[in-house]
């Protein structure tokens, strides 16, 4: 069968070697006119196929991209294409934040004696993608820069954290110590607004330990390093969701980790505050009330209100009290009930298809493929197997493109999906400020809308939605070939 309209346009086609492409086999031998657009590459079992893949493709040129694999209760590997099912619909929701059409991509199932049903569904796809023409191209975009309007209200109290109860709780860590090989927490930095990580191993360390708004780290993103051996760790509730994550994937184990937490007001948005001091050269004071901090730097005084220059994630924060603790101090924090959007992700919702595409565009051209964000994610753990790094195979190149760096943040949130705590280490560790953590929130929005509002890392005893499945799945649907 010739081209549809006009032009062939670049459709990528991943089957199954076993049912779909069994099914395609059948409609040639029985001379079923098919589009030629169709570039079909065969793996073992959809269950096989990465989001990676699929982005890899778009990315690159492909005008649309097609999967296809057996039946469900039909996989070949008994339970593969259940594992795909879900993981192509949260790219399918996915997608649009990119700027990509969701209607570019396409899944379904097609048995080996289905050839008609394969005609049917690569002549329905191709007539899609006819009518929406050639894909937008990344490198085309006119570069757009945005910011998002932070003004935005709590679901919950926020203040500086100067809480009466760290006394107490270092009293707990001290009489816990001798059973751990260390206790992992913050202690003032370079200056009185700055804080790094501190290793506890002795009772004169503990005293180091501080708590406040300058607390921003989160110190989850160690304990793997710490696996096999017994250690404490200071906890804010988002921490603790990371913390909860790690278990659920027996990165660490419960028996070997000691938590510790206080109640959380919320932490400052280092970058704003810094934008405000401006050049100084030191930092004279730092004094706390109850709504906010004032810095005095080289002589000047700074006023910042914890309403207004607290991290994006505090806002709408609803687990100010850690989800899991061995030892609690300090009175709960209340959260009020209500909706909230991430300004990051409220701002792409804002925009067009376009304009988003434009939006990271712009934003990837800023990127210096530092890694940081990866570097400080602590649901980010196999470092040494990275796909940035791989050169066998080698699915990224060391070319300075936005398109290979949106791929790598592409590849790094999906990755992440149902995994991620959205504690914002990747775009608080940003030196350039892309707002990275809109990607990851708005897979954790489709992992939500799919998965009865699954949210990860508060429950240990949970599964992750896309380390298991459901034989019928409520909210994901064949879909009309017709």
């Amino acid at each position: 069968m010739p081209v549809l309209n006009g032009k062939e346009l670049r459709i990528v086609g991943f089957l199954c070697n076993w049912c779909s492409y069994g099914g395609a086999d059948t409609a040639g031998v029985a001379r079923a006119g098919q589009p030629t657009d169709l570039r079909i590459i065969r793996v073992p079992c959809s269950g096989r196929i990465d989001p990676l893949f699929i982005v890899k493709a778009l990315l690159n040129g492909a005008d649309g991209v097609l999967v296809s694999g057996c039946h469900p209760r039909d996989c070949h590997y008994a339970a593969g294409n259940f594992y795909a099912r879900r993981r192509l619909e949260v790219l399918k929701q996915f997608l649009p934040v990119l700027g990509i059409d969701e209607r570019r991509f396409e899944y379904t199932w097609v048995s080996a004696s289905e050839g008609q049903r394969w005609q049917q569904v690569v002549t329905v796809f191709t007539d899609r993608i006819h009518k929406l023409g050639p894909a937008p191209r990344l490198e085309d975009a006119e570069p757009l820069l945005k910011i998002a309007d932070m003004a935005l209200t709590s679901l919950r109290p926020l203040g500086t954290g100067q809480n009466a109860a760290l006394d107490q709780l270092k009293e707990a860590i001290k009489a816990k110590l001798p059973e751990l090989d260390c206790v992992i927490g913050w202690q003032q930095g370079y200056d009185g607004a700055h804080t790094v990580p501190l290793f506890m191993k002795t009772p004169e360390d503990v005293d180091k330990l501080v708590w406040g708004p300058f607390n921003v780290n989160n110190p989850a993103v160690y304990l793997p390093s710490f696996k096999g051996k017994k250690v404490g760790i200071v906890v804010k509730g988002c921490d603790s969701r990371s913390v909860v994550e790690l278990l659920q994937e027996n990165l660490i184990r419960r028996e070997d980790v000691t938590i510790f937490a206080l109640p959380c007001e919320g932490t400052l948005d280092m970058a704003r505050v810094n934008q405000k001091l401006g050049r100084y050269t030191k930092i004279d004071k730092v004094a706390y009330d109850e709504a906010g901090v004032t810095i005095t730097a080289d002589g000047k005084e700074h006023r910042f209100c914890m309403t207004d220059f607290a991290q994006g994630k505090c806002y709408g924060c609803t687990t100010p009290m850690a989800v899991l603790a061995d030892t609690s101090a300090g009175e709960p924090v209340k959260v009020e009930p209500g909706a909230y959007t991430p300004p990051e992700l409220a701002l792409l919702d804002s925009m067009s298809l376009e304009e988003r595409m434009a939006f990271w565009r712009g934003q990837m051209e800023r990127c210096l493929r530092c890694y940081a964000c990866r570097n400080a994610c602590p649901m980010c753990v196999c470092r040494d197997f990275c796909v940035s790094d791989s050169r066998d195979p080698h699915w990224m190149s060391q070319e300075d493109s936005t398109r290979e760096k949106l791929f790598f943040q592409t590849i790094h949130a999906l990755h992440l999906a149902g995994r991620c705590t959205g504690c914002g280490e990747c775009q608080r560790a940003c030196p350039v400020g892309i707002p990275i953590l809109a990607l990851r929130q708005q897979i954790a929005r489709a992992v939500s809308r799919l998965f009865d509002d699954y949210k990860a890392g508060l429950d240990p005893a949970a599964v992750p939605p896309l380390l298991g499945y459901e034989l019928e799945e409520k909210n994901i649907h064949e879909r009309d070939w017709k």
